[in-house]
């Protein structure tokens, strides 16, 4: 167990991340804040499992909560630099799915509803997954205890 830990909080020193997890991090956060509270502008469960439903992702409600919770509690573990690898991964699929199922046919421009920023932030979680969190992070501070 503890080498498995090891390797999902592997990361190393440095604060180039830092920026990239916080800043993807608050995005994340908010977009899945819209989805699962309706806060921030956002319709919350029901509205968005309504919309999802209309575009073939059913059932919607499940598919709000899934898509919702992977982006805030994601979006919170960037933030804090926590489990950073594993998050990133499913941020990333989450991120793959909305490109395809929404964004992918109306080009790459953000002005026409396009994949542009998904994909800003498929790249963003990618880097995550093969950096790791970086050295202000509670996956370093896990790595270091782990290795006393």
């Amino acid at each position: 167990m503890k080498t498995l830990i090891a390797r999902i909080t592997s990361t190393e020193d440095g604060l180039d991340t830092l920026p990239v997890r916080v800043g993807a991090g608050v995005i994340f956060a908010a977009h899945g804040a819209q989805k699962l509270f309706g806060w921030f502008g956002g319709y919350g469960l029901e509205g968005t499992g309504g919309w999802m439903e209309s575009i073939g992702l059913a059932p919607g409600v499940l598919m709000a909560a899934m898509a919702g919770s992977a982006e805030f509690f994601g979006g919170l573990l960037l933030i804090a630099g926590l489990l950073v690898r594993p998050a990133a991964v499913v941020l990333a699929v989450t991120m793959l799915v909305a490109i395809v199922t929404v964004h992918l046919q109306n080009g790459l421009f953000m002005a026409n509803n396009g994949y542009e920023f998904g994909l800003a932030l498929l790249v963003i979680s990618i880097s995550l997954v093969i950096r790791g969190a970086g050295g202000l992070s509670a996956d370093r501070i896990i790595q270091t205890r782990l290795a006393n």
